[in-house]
């Protein structure tokens, strides 16, 4: 209904009538001109015509629902996490409103229900700020950015921060874009556009002796980008991509001139911001070296497989497995209760880099990290994309990473993970990462051994065993 809404996430406006169809019951009662007015469903049919229950002096609508367990087989649960967060996002998109989160499922100390409340008085900004609470800013304030071009209301907030990593949030009418779009585009156009223009005409690139590439522009970035869009078109139904063409030129133009507007007006700021363009420059081209380094160190050339590495005799990669251990020492262990058929052992040197903090050319030239694509015989760069991750040769479809249970070994798997979920992703996607969970302690008496992964634990196994019991911890 185009007169009653100038924007809307629906697109068909039979959201509440799917809702009814698949609910077991669904109530709904308005608030409108003095009176409240109620109908009620079950099983998608109405129960009685719209009636009047009483007069009020509010307006609004309030629909409640119970989902039909019949067509939810598998769970009719809501997920208190997931709602939460939607929710809080919402509260950023339209500040000054109010949402409450009531969970009538449980309840606190007090025996009050569980309850949350978000509302934003400053919106983006705001939610910029809680996205990026974790990461160190390197300008004080969150570049904030509001306008409108071709009669498409355009809102951005952005700030670079230390990390290697970009970090970008697209919406359309309140609708989470986490594949992207036209929005996207033209944010990243804009961006790259304006940013590139601003350091060539102020002299900051006239001592930079190679290219500068958009990627390097939004390194150490976090923007949220949100449109309002009257008819938006997304590509398929799940609402995840903004199709409009229309949109790209816009969302471009409004930031291009919003930005420029800033640079100008911010000058300090402007230029901490072109250094660490040109910084993630050098390290690219620093990294595209140290790549091409690690593509060629594979398998099949002369220096072989790593030294530490005891490989397995199966050949089939989808039949073998490999555990990454800590030092030498796990090794040795490792590789005698291992069975050498399809299980290989990779120690590792202690705590591996952290990738998060490092530079890329720093991270490619890591000895334990070229160890590690050596020895799963992953390389960097494929017929498509010489940046993407080949997996063509990969000599193991399950990677275990077994460390300590104690906080260092914890440490250290939440390193090499890091390095996964940064650099090998795919592997992580596709299954092939695995965590080995080890027991905390050995308790035995004679010979009767038990293991403990917990304090609780022990202490039941050694309450079980009796008196004289030996407690080992790992």
């Amino acid at each position: 209904d185009k007169d009653s809404y100038k924007v809307s996430g629906g697109l068909h406006g039979v959201g509440v009538s799917c809702v009814n169809a698949l609910s077991d019951h669904l109530t709904a009662t308005v608030h409108k001109e003095g009176k409240v007015w109620q109908q009620e469903y079950e099983k998608g049919k109405a129960l009685y015509p719209v009636k009047t229950i009483g007069e009020t002096d509010f307006t609004g609508t309030i629909v409640t629902f119970l989902p039909d367990k019949s067509i939810f087989a598998q769970t009719t649960e809501y997920n208190y996490d997931t709602l939460s967060a939607r929710l809080r996002e919402l509260a950023y998109l339209n500040k000054g409103i109010t949402i409450t989160l009531t969970d009538k499922r449980n309840t606190d100390d007090e025996g009050n229900y569980i309850q949350e409340t978000f509302r934003s008085t400053e919106g983006l900004p705001e939610f910029i700020k809680y996205l990026d609470s974790t990461r160190e800013q390197l300008t004080a304030n969150v570049i904030s950015m509001e306008g409108e071009k071709n009669g498409i209301p355009v809102e951005v907030a952005m700030v670079y921060n230390t990390s290697y990593s970009e970090n970008l949030h697209s919406y359309v009418n309140n609708i989470n874009t986490h594949e992207g779009g036209t929005h996207l585009s033209g944010f990243r156009r804009g961006l790259t556009h304006t940013l590139k223009k601003y350091a060539d005409e102020s002299g900051l690139l006239k001592n930079v002796k190679f290219e500068i590439a958009g990627d390097d522009f939004r390194e150490g970035l976090t923007a949220i980008i949100s449109v309002k869009v009257a008819e938006p078109q997304f590509e398929g139904q799940t609402k995840t991509k903004l199709g409009n063409r229309e949109v790209t030129s816009a969302v471009s133009q409004a930031v291009s001139e919003m930005l420029t507007d800033y640079l100008e007006e911010n000058p300090n700021d402007a230029k901490t911001i072109v250094q660490k363009v040109i910084l993630a420059a050098q390290a690219r081209h620093a990294a595209r070296k140290a790549r091409e380094m690690v593509q060629r160190k594979t398998v099949m050339s002369i220096g072989g497989l790593p030294g530490k590495l005891s490989d397995c005799s199966e050949t089939d990669p989808a039949q073998c497995e490999i555990f990454l251990v800590e030092g030498d020492s796990a090794g040795g262990t490792a590789k005698q209760g291992r069975d050498r058929n399809f299980q290989a052992i990779l120690p590792l040197r202690g705590k591996i880099l952290n990738v998060e903090k490092a530079m890329q050319h720093k991270v490619f030239e890591n000895e334990e990290i070229k160890n590690m694509f050596t020895a799963l015989g992953v390389s960097i760069g494929t017929e498509e994309d010489p940046r993407a991750l080949n997996l063509s040769k990969i000599r193991y479809h399950k990677v275990v990473i077994m460390c300590d249970a104690d906080v260092d070994g914890s440490h250290i798997a939440t390193l090499i993970l890091t390095f996964f979920f940064r650099y090998m992703r795919e592997m992580v996607e596709q299954g092939y990462i695995y965590i080995a969970t080890p027991p905390l302690y050995l308790v035995k008496k004679g010979q009767k051994r038990e293991y403990a992964w917990d304090d609780n634990q022990r202490d039941l196994i050694a309450q079980k065993l009796g008196v004289n019991v030996n407690i080992q911890r790992y």
